[in-house]
């Protein structure tokens, strides 16, 4: 199995791609992630959905959107950052926006005079280092190689971890697994909207375990909701769900991402 993901290689959306397939590919964005599996170009995609500390990532959830694909497998990997750098002496720490957020506390405590750079990814901010000893990155600690690694586990929480979702072509959506995604778009707003797009789940005892907003781009103040529930498509109650919802959105659209179940990938 062949998977596309964000590059270069060492990021943490390669660890996860790599409990999917050997054959790993990369792209330096999720919606070209997304879009390349939409297209057929590649047969899986992994890219990072949420994390423990800083929410959503709001580019993967616009390029669901935007795209006819599946979510086939869920995957929770833990998140270890470290400080790197040729040398003690930088002025620059470069990393993922994601990653330079989730250290915000160590940074402003050790290094409050550190200039942040936001790159594409923790192995892309590696690189940075690699080629610039006035610049230090933040990433896993086995990324480190010829660099120093100055601290460890510096992120504001040691609990924090990040869920990808392995993207697919459409026709391998499934109905079976423990959870389910939808993507909504009512195509109306009026007073109740998500309340009536909510209740169907609550009077059926399905547990919703994500509800995101994300402006639709089709006029201020219109927005598409992103959906996770613990159930799966197979099921009679979460049908029933479902067909509520798609009535509630007949001015627009429903899309079903798919059931799918969970995987940890361990670290190290």
């Amino acid at each position: 199995m062949q998977a596309v993901t964000l590059g270069p290689a060492g990021t943490y959306s390669h660890r996860a791609a790599s409990a999917v397939a050997e054959d790993v590919e990369f792209l330096e964005s999720v919606t070209g992630i997304v879009e390349a599996v939409a297209d057929g170009d590649y047969p899986r995609g992994v890219v990072p959905i949420e994390n423990s500390i800083e929410g959503s990532v709001t580019g993967t959830l616009d390029a669901l959107a935007d795209n006819d694909v599946a979510v086939v497998r869920e995957l929770v990997t833990p998140i270890r950052h470290a400080l790197m750098a040729q040398s003690a002496e930088f002025d620059t720490v470069a990393s993922h926006a994601q990653a330079l957020a989730q250290c915000r506390s160590y940074l402003e405590t050790e290094y409050p005079d550190a200039k942040r750079e936001a790159v594409t990814s923790t192995a892309r901010g590696v690189e940075h280092a690699r080629a610039d000893s006035s610049v230090a990155a933040i990433a896993h600690p086995d990324n480190a190689e010829e660099l120093e690694v100055l601290a460890e586990d510096i992120q504001e929480r040691t609990s924090n971890a990040t869920r990808f979702f392995v993207v697919a072509p459409a026709d391998e959506r499934s109905r079976a697994g423990g959870k389910s995604s939808l993507v909504v778009y009512p195509g109306a707003n009026y007073p109740g909207l998500l309340l009536s797009l909510l209740e169907p789940f609550a009077e059926r005892a399905i547990n919703l375990t994500r509800v995101e907003s994300r402006p639709s781009g089709e006029r201020l103040g219109d927005y598409v909701f992103h959906l996770d529930f613990e159930a799966g498509l197979y099921e009679e109650r979460a049908e029933e769900a479902l067909a509520e919802v798609e009535s509630l959105a007949e001015n627009g659209w429903v899309r079903r991402l798919g059931s799918y179940d969970t995987q940890h990938v361990l670290d190290g």
